[in-house]
């Protein structure tokens, strides 16, 4: 009954919650992994600084060496965020035996396949659960519970900033700056949103579920991002009149082992049960060759279920330190990363046409599809009330990127056409 020691890196919100789970529920951890969870130390900016929880002072420290040194900490749990600092930290524990459980998406975006070499090279665990999609646990599930099947496709919402936005502009017709606005006040949004509604917090939590799905090494600058912040409440209007939801949605492919990763705003069918998903909610879509399509929504933040995800990774840690089979799950990439060309990557898109409102303007424009093979699934055309010019809406069968770019560019040449307003990827 020796007690398992945690070096906890980080007392914000979530390392806030893996205290209030691991003291509270203190009795269930015990039976599960048979000994006590302890954590030993506490890693702060400032130890006299009020806290929401009572915590002996004893166990706090401005030092993370500190912790990393310790020679009684078994295990290094980091929620503090940061990049090249907090790597120094994680490779020099997993070179002194210590195992790891961190929420840190960008680190293990941008550095993943180091750290876990390193775990393996010294036989340690490395656990990341709560690094996507806060307390939905999509990660142990693309490793165990998909470990039997051929994953093709992952497409999710894994960012509750932006959904909470697009939700509200569907819901309420209101405007994207009033309600990016409205996010930052109740704290769904940071002071500088940049990271969330230009796509990028998205984007480092796609490349860690492609990586783990199609086993490469995904990167980050293999996403093709782009975020939300040009959505407008007349392309919702649009979307919502032709049975569509707008949704800032990752979509991860696969296709005879060559890859393609995106984050960008989608046209989603409002059949499709990711379409129903509103607020700070995430959910992440799975297709399986053998198990075919399966949906796993959730919190996608907050301080218990982020913690929720940390602790249960922490008991897989502890679980294996039991059985001395730390280290043996083999999360490396074995797949050659092959990435898919714009000829390659195909869908549906959604266009939003400003012209000239008079005869034979329709035919030119459908001929230019025509002339790079793009075929057209419906065309809408009404006139524009407040300006002379009208508007064609297209929605196009599957095309693949680099012919609807061509149409693109051939529209810039055409004097009949304004302006191309709104272009998106179409699912369901």
């Amino acid at each position: 009954m020796k007690p398992v020691k945690v070096g906890l890196l980080g007392l914000g919100t979530v390392g806030t919650g893996v205290v209030r789970i691991v003291e509270g529920h203190q009795s269930d951890l015990e039976s599960q992994v048979g000994s006590p969870i302890i954590i030993e130390k506490i890693l702060v900016q400032n130890k006299s600084k009020e806290r929401a929880i009572s915590i002996d002072p004893e166990k706090l420290t401005e030092d993370p060496w500190e912790i990393i040194h310790h020679p009684e900490i078994d295990v290094i749990v980091e929620v503090m965020g940061g990049i090249e600092d907090t790597k120094g930290y994680i490779l020099e524990a997993l070179s002194r035996g210590k195992h790891v459980v961190t929420a840190n998406k960008d680190l293990m975006a941008m550095h993943g396949p180091e750290i876990l070499a390193k775990a393996q090279e010294h036989q340690c665990d490395v656990l990341y659960e709560a690094s996507v999609a806060g307390g939905i646990p999509i990660i142990r599930t693309l490793i165990e519970g998909f470990s039997s099947d051929r994953i093709t496709k992952i497409m999710g919402i894994v960012n509750g900033t932006t959904n909470y936005i697009l939700s509200k502009m569907s819901q309420e017709g209101a405007a994207y700056a009033d309600v990016l606005k409205e996010a930052q006040e109740l704290g769904y949004a940071e002071s500088d949103p940049t990271s969330d509604v230009e796509g990028l917090d998205a984007a480092r939590k796609m490349t860690i579920l492609a990586t783990l799905g199609f086993r490469a090494n995904v990167a980050l600058e293999d996403v093709d991002v782009k975020g939300i912040s040009s959505v407008s409440r007349e392309d919702i209007l649009y979307a919502k009149r032709l049975g569509y939801e707008v949704k800032l949605l990752g979509i991860a492919e696969r296709q005879d082992d060559f890859i393609s990763v995106s984050v960008q705003p989608t046209m989603v069918k409002q059949s499709h049960p990711i379409a129903s998903v509103n607020g700070v909610f995430n959910a992440v879509y799975v297709y399986g060759e053998a198990v075919g399509e399966t949906m796993f929504y959730g919190a996608g933040a907050g301080e218990l279920p982020t913690a929720t995800s940390v602790v249960a990774d922490l008991v897989a840690v502890v679980k294996n330190l039991k059985l001395g089979v730390n280290g043996k799950q083999n999360l490396l990439s074995y797949k050659i990363k092959k990435l898919k060309t714009d000829e390659q990557i195909a869908s549906k898109y959604f266009m939003l046409l400003h012209v000239d409102d008079r005869a034979g303007v329709l035919a030119r424009i459908t001929q230019a599809f025509a002339e790079f093979e793009v075929s057209l699934e419906s065309v809408l055309q009404q006139p524009n009330v407040s300006n002379p010019e009208a508007e064609i809406i297209i929605i196009t069968h599957d095309a693949n990127k680099a012919a609807v770019q061509k149409v693109l560019q051939a529209f810039e040449g055409m004097e009949v056409v304004k302006s191309v307003k709104s272009v998106y990827r179409v699912e369901g």
